[in-house]
């Protein structure tokens, strides 16, 4: 980093120095705020392993009373799974009259965005147009969208190598595991007695580029994807525990009410199925 700070000096011109004395700021804070994080998580990693304050201290060259003051700071340690320091949240754009993101591809959006801000990451908000195009091969990127949607989506998760998202023979689309044949249908589905209910595929994908992976949100409908989003928000930190960023899928499953679709609960219906153990 100090050799950027040295290339920042040496710009001659204050009107492009100020530029970039801005941006390699900024920079600068988004790798001290990761920084504190990862000080954060292993401070705690090592506490829970057995060690003593005074064992940690030694180990930072610190006083006992520094690391108490450090245990605790930094933003939550679980913000990782989502991103290091601004996430991208995808949402579809529908065919109609016009194009229209639906109110539950809307709702799931805000959801993640105000998830992030409560793990002290920025968020913003993007549309994937009606054609599915979208670049994967970008950071902190989390999709919503599934793959009838857009055929870039239902490529990544044919390479998905524990969880296929496919359609069954009486065309309902299902979440199915490779290796066990479960087969995970949506309730609202069910003929002659649908529930309001959904099920939702949740993974974490290498990108195209194979520099990096993505998050991964598809509902059998739209509302299974906001299901998600209500997971997430209270169990961000358990998930984080066991899988961290780690490349895995996951079947969500969700009650709603029917008329304003509001989720109601949401749970794992499937266990957190790792890639590499595939």
């Amino acid at each position: 980093m100090i050799d950027e700070v040295r290339r920042v000096a040496a710009i001659r011109d204050h009107s492009l120095r100020v530029k970039a004395a801005v941006e390699l700021m900024e920079e600068l804070q988004a790798a001290v705020m990761e920084t504190s994080r990862m000080r954060k998580e292993s401070i705690a990693w090592l506490r829970q392993s057995g060690l003593s304050m005074a064992d940690v201290a030694k180990l930072m060259g610190v006083s006992r009373a520094r690391v108490a003051q450090l245990k605790d700071a930094g933003p939550p340690t679980e913000r990782a799974f989502l991103g290091l320091d601004r996430i991208h949240v995808a949402v579809p754009q529908r065919d109609g009259e016009r194009e229209f993101v639906a109110l539950e591809d809307s709702a799931t959006g805000q959801q993640l965005i105000n998830l992030a801000h409560r793990l002290q990451l920025d968020g913003e908000l993007e549309y994937i147009p009606t054609s599915g195009a979208i670049d994967l091969d970008r950071e902190g990127l989390v999709v919503v969208c599934g793959p009838k949607t857009s055929a870039i989506t239902a490529a990544a998760l044919q390479g998905d190598p524990r969880l296929a998202f496919e359609t069954l023979s009486d065309g309902r689309w299902a979440l199915i595991e490779r290796e066990s044949g479960r087969t995970y249908t949506s309730p609202s589905d069910e003929p002659g007695d649908p529930q309001s209910s959904d099920v939702a595929y949740l993974g974490r994908l290498p990108r195209p580029d194979g520099e990096g992976m993505f998050l991964l949100i598809a509902g059998v409908h739209a509302v299974g994807s906001l299901g998600v989003a209500h997971y997430l928000s209270g169990h961000v930190g358990e998930l984080y525990a066991e899988i961290g960023s780690e490349p895995f899928s996951m079947v969500v499953g969700c009650d709603y009410e029917p008329e304003t679709k509001r989720i109601t609960s949401a749970r794992p219906v499937s266990d957190v199925l790792r890639h590499e153990a595939a």
